[in-house]
């Protein structure tokens, strides 16, 4: 088995806590095991503009603690197509980049699937705050947005009670309901808004809610929304006051959720993932994606994983968050 003598390393799609800690080990189990290393910057738009740097221990000193990719990252649409592919990997073969590790989202793996058609040997690591990566349980950065957000509606929560208002607060999650899950739980939500349930979302029937907690006693009303439900935050807030005649308000919490020193649950496997990464090329694997199931840290095949299908939410998970949230006096 021919040990590769260099590597490259990139983020791509959108950032996440943790992304540092996976760059950051990439950088030093490979050096540690006798291979040099690339970094590619701005993703995959900036390995087509040859942005390309090398990279020793010093280049990853003091990135453990910090927000964002100090790679960067950026969409590209001249990658998209497969002559963008095959640019990309007749670059990395120009470089002397014998393989690849990509640090991002289920977009990212497609792009990462082209290179491979094209002679690229390229292993995943699944970075998203969203959680939706089908071949994983864990992906890096959701913890860390999932405790911002909670945080942040914690101080929401406290103005919404002193106004007695009702308070809509929208998290991310374009295709997933993960982070609003999670703090709706975590924060004690009243109403849950995910784009995985569709039932969920009924006007009159949350206003009925409203109004009938405000009947008992409850002094506000907290609805966590993810991003990629039907209806906008701002006239759904105004539904609900014609509705109710409860005054309500729409807050969004955007991209605050992405930033922010990662936890210590993101950092800790973001580097286990940069590492085993490495080690699955030392290994002579090729094509892999790096996962997380059932307590262990695996690898599949990247076709494979792909072809996952989303499990979506666990709808237990959902009715307990929606019980432990009921007013029953």
């Amino acid at each position: 088995m021919a040990q590769i003598k260099k590597i490259g390393v990139l983020t791509s799609g959108g950032d996440a806590p943790g992304m540092n800690a996976a760059v950051r080990a990439v950088v030093r189990t490979a050096l540690a095991r006798g291979m040099k290393v690339a970094g590619i910057k701005k993703g995959y738009q900036g390995l087509l503009n040859e942005e390309i740097i090398d990279m020793d221990s010093r280049s990853v000193s003091k990135i453990l603690e910090r927000g964002g990719t100090v790679l960067g990252t950026a969409r590209s649409e001249e990658f998209m197509p497969d002559s963008g592919k095959k640019k990309g990997a007749d670059i990395c073969k120009k470089h002397g980049i014998e393989a690849l590790i990509v640090i991002g989202g289920d977009g990212s793996y497609k792009g990462a699937l082209g290179l491979s058609k094209h002679g690229i040997n390229v292993i995943g690591i699944p970075a998203t705050i969203d959680l939706d990566i089908a071949c994983t349980e864990y992906t890096i950065g959701f913890d860390t947005a999932v405790n911002t957000a909670m945080e942040a509606i914690d101080k929401v929560k406290d103005t919404s009670a002193s106004h007695e208002r009702c308070s809509i607060i929208e998290v991310m999650g374009r295709h997933a309901g993960y982070i609003a899950l999670w703090c709706g739980m975590t924060n004690g939500a009243e109403d849950i808004l995910i784009p995985e349930d569709k039932d969920g979302f009924d006007v009159d029937k949350i206003a009925k809610n409203i109004i009938e907690n405000r009947r008992k006693g409850k002094v506000h009303h907290i609805i966590i929304k993810a991003e990629g439900t039907e209806m906008d935050s701002t006239d759904l807030a105004r539904k609900i006051e014609a509705a109710t005649k409860i005054e309500t308000r729409a807050t969004v919490l955007g991209y605050i959720q992405r930033g922010g020193s990662p936890s210590a649950k993101d950092r800790y496997y973001a580097s286990i993932m940069g590492a085993y990464a490495v080690d699955l090329l030392r290994q002579g694997k090729e094509n892999r994606i790096v996962c997380y199931r059932q307590g262990n840290f695996i690898d599949m095949d990247i076709d494979e994983a792909l072809a996952e299908p989303k499990k979506g939410i666990d709808a237990y998970q959902l009715e307990v968050a929606r019980l432990l949230s009921a007013e029953l006096a």
